[in-house]
């Protein structure tokens, strides 16, 4: 019945005696240049069963022992299946109020998306697209990761345009106690979150609501476009998605015989929610750049650029350098955003000179890690969220980390699984 690229799954979620405290950890791509953050979960978790056994954090990519830490993951989610932890739900959808820090409710439908209806190439007119350029270079050792593991879990969070909020927000509504699979405190400031089983009727819904909002004469006055419907864009875990999609294209390559149609890697959990959520607040993404010589930096970043501290730009930059922090404003722009014009001059900059280039959530943050690695914060403006589906229609993917969807704490948390093989 679901003509959309959201589907139902068959989900698996830890037997009710885990200590779901300790089952759930942050998203991988969090807290990357902040080692104490995971040496902190790896205490709190222990030996009890937990996700960071089945995910590989970020920070571990590049080093040394990637491999063993792959192969570890895969032997846990093995073992695991084996040890019968997980309970599995057919056919399900699952329903989540996810309290964040700071109080405001967020509410989302985890499922499947059909990777057969999301390309993340740059000018795509998939009903799914990413929302920022694609790093093709981070796609290859995360396929390694997914590349025999029997077992995906997601921290994808997909966004709908919904401002009459008819899909997720109904549904909070008509869910009961008797429905609930899970209600606990997420470990590190990750406040607190509660799922529930979708039965049939709300699955239907569900279904019926989606499949509304993709209808193209609906999309065209809402955009005042005539364009191919996008109904799905990325909010988070741009670059899981896109691994998804290139394992399950490499397994169709390698396999040209083999019916791919009903294959588990044809899919790819995730949870979608609704833009216009309160919840849902875009802050910029900031660069910390390392390895460099700031003043050098600096001085041709001003050159490219056109920097000046005179307001004479709707687009500028905040650098913060040995103590000293200036506003700059962009004379000579090479994208429509701020976010853009600093990215391609650093792209070219790093490439010419070296250095290393960290992608980092919050201005105080930032700073902190610039002072103490001797690096360069360059602090940007945020993008505001009725920009997103325009923007992505009209002029394709953004510049890559351009946006995050609220503070690091508030990330989705791993919870669910599901079967890839």
């Amino acid at each position: 019945m679901n003509s959309t690229a959201f589907h139902n799954a068959n989900i698996l979620l830890p037997k009710s005696d885990t200590d779901m405290t300790k089952w759930s950890v942050i998203a991988c791509d969090q807290y990357t240049s902040e080692p104490e953050y995971w040496d902190k979960v790896y205490s709190e978790v222990g030996s009890s069963p937990s996700t960071l056994n089945l995910i590989l954090p970020e920070l571990f990519l590049g080093k040394n022992d990637v491999d063993s830490r792959i192969s570890a993951i895969h032997s846990s989610m093995d073992k695991y299946l084996s040890d019968g932890i997980f309970d599995e739900y057919k056919d399900a959808m699952i329903y989540v109020e996810r309290t964040q820090t700071n109080g405001i409710l967020r509410q989302g439908i985890v499922g499947t998306i059909d990777l057969e209806k999301y390309d993340f190439n740059k000018g795509s007119t998939s009903e799914v697209r990413a929302t920022e350029a694609t790093v093709i270079e981070r796609i290859p050792p995360r396929v390694k990761v997914r590349n025999g593991a029997p077992l995906e879990l997601p921290h994808i969070m997909i966004l709908i345009d919904d401002p009459e909020c008819t899909v997720i927000e109904p549904t909070g509504k008509s869910v009961t106690e008797a429905d609930k699979l899970y209600d606990f405190t997420l470990m590190q400031n990750g406040g607190s979150i509660k799922g529930y089983l979708l039965n049939d009727k709300l699955q239907e819904a569900v279904d019926k609501a989606l499949n509304a909002l993709a209808q193209p004469e609906k999309f065209r006055e809402k955009y005042g476009i005539d364009a191919p419907v996008l109904l799905y864009a990325m909010g988070d875990g741009n670059h899981s998605l896109a691994t998804a999609k290139e394992y399950y294209e490499q397994l169709k390559r390698e396999n040209p015989d083999k019916d791919f149609s009903n294959h588990p890697a044809r899919y790819a959990l995730a949870e979608i929610v609704n833009l216009h959520s309160d919840a849902l607040k875009f802050e910029a993404i900031h660069r910390l750049v390392c390895d460099v010589y700031c003043d050098k930096l600096i001085s041709e970043m001003t050159f490219a650029l056109a920097l000046s501290e005179n307001n004479e730009s709707d687009q500028y930059v905040i650098c913060s350098c040995g103590g000293t922090e200036k506003k700059l404003y962009i004379g000579k722009k090479s994208s429509n955003l701020s976010v853009g014009s600093v990215q391609d001059f650093l792209d070219k900059y790093i490439k010419e000179n070296g250095g290393r280039i960290d992608y980092i959530h919050g201005t105080d943050n930032v700073k902190a890690l610039a002072e103490k690695h001797n690096g360069i914060a360059l602090i940007l403006p945020d993008m505001d969220k009725s920009e997103l589906f325009p923007t992505v229609i009209k002029d394709g993917a953004l510049p890559r980390k351009t946006f995050s969807m609220g503070h690091a704490d508030d990330k989705r948390f791993y919870i669910e699984a599901r079967k890839i093989k």
